[in-house]
């Protein structure tokens, strides 16, 4: 027999409100929980949470990031809050909340914007958003591939600026996939994906790296498990797809740099700190590598005197790897799903694993 709790969660599924609950079970409505929503988010999650019943939802009311003293004024007493990884709920954030925060629900499937250990000492679930992107971020990653290894941004330019003239043999001359080996930093379900979407172009060789070899997945792509090392020296093209952490951090330094080939095409989907771009804009300016194309980096938005804007080498975008509206809405709805299950103690759509965390050490590829 269904229980109260599940009886009351398949109501809030349906939209119905306090006094619908209150009229079937014959009691008072259940006090409002205060949740905390940090940006503007597509509105089939944002109603889902209004539609509920169960929560008194405040927002940060802007597509633009909530400043600091917003953020700690509204997760003050909340129950719940629903964040983007643009805010950093570390020791902070969570003293000010107090002991009434039960879930925190984050718009990404990376979560090193969350102080996890603070988070797991104080018995807070976290919901998150896996698998949901993976497509999308996958097409992103193979689209700012091509545009770097074939050089369109410059072609272009080329083209508005009135500096095509004539066809040329050697104008604008690029490297293709055909033939080449592929090395992927991290074979998650992101990176699997992205190696599937290259294989038709006649990828000749996958290596993938990490902290342990996964045969299962990495038979479907023949790829091949070796150190980091090799896949740097041996790859036409390197893609980034592993998750951030102590271990990952700065991993792409001047001595990977170093090892790779001048021909290599370097690229990042994952999260910019991952990479040193001090040392990138090195290998980049030096011709140590061929090219580079970034879909994050370390901050963001990138400062526009940064360095690395000024090379035509370097393609860089503004964090768009999951910017489908489908997968944008669908993220808001299992956000917000998150977030009502853990306000109401039912099993989550998907939870982050401290378990499975502490286990793999944070494996590389984890999340990714």
């Amino acid at each position: 027999m269904a229980t109260f709790s599940t009886l009351a969660m398949r109501m809030l599924t349906r939209n119905l409100f306090p006094s619908t609950i209150k009229r079937v079970f014959g009691m008072a409505a259940p006090q409002l929980m205060k949740v905390f929503v940090t940006r503007r988010i597509p509105q089939e999650g944002f109603e889902l949470l209004k539609q509920s019943g169960i929560c008194d939802v405040q927002q940060w009311d802007s597509d633009e990031p909530v400043p600091r003293e917003e953020l700690l004024k509204g997760i003050s007493g909340a129950h719940g809050v629903l964040c983007l990884l643009s805010e950093k709920i570390d020791k902070e954030v969570l003293d000010t909340a107090g002991n009434s925060l039960k879930v925190i629900s984050t718009f990404s499937v990376g979560y090193d914007h969350l102080a996890i250990e603070e988070i797991k000492k104080r018995g807070i679930r976290v919901g998150y958003t896996p698998d949901v992107l993976t497509d999308a971020t996958a097409e992103l990653t193979v689209a700012l591939l091509l545009a770097t290894a074939r050089r369109l941004p410059e072609a272009v330019e080329t083209v508005k600026n009135s500096e095509w003239t004539t066809w040329k043999p050697l104008h604008l001359c690029g490297y293709g996939l055909s033939n080449s080996t592929v090395g992927v930093v991290g074979l998650g379900r992101i990176g699997l994906a992205i190696a599937r979407r290259l294989k038709p172009f006649g990828v000749r060789k996958f290596l993938y790296t990490g902290q342990q070899p996964k045969p299962e997945i990495a038979a479907e792509i023949e790829g091949q498990f070796v150190p980091i090392n090799q896949l740097a020296e041996e790859s036409d093209f390197v893609i980034l797809s592993c998750a951030l952490t102590p271990q990952t951090q700065g991993l792409f330094n001047k001595q990977l740099f170093a090892k790779m080939k001048k021909t290599a095409v370097f690229i990042n989907s994952s999260r910019g700190a991952v990479v040193n771009q001090e040392d990138l804009y090195h290998a980049l300016s030096t011709g140590q590598i061929a090219a580079a194309g970034l879909d994050v980096t370390d901050p963001e938005p990138l400062p526009l005197n940064h360095p690395l804007l000024s090379l035509k080498n370097c393609v860089i975008l503004p964090h768009i790897g999951s910017a489908t509206y489908a997968t944008r809405t669908t993220m808001s709805i299992l956000t917000a799903r998150n977030l009502l299950a853990g306000l109401t103690g039912q099993e989550m759509p998907s939870e982050l694993q401290f378990s499975i965390l502490s286990s793999n050490k944070l494996l590389l590829g984890l999340d990714f």
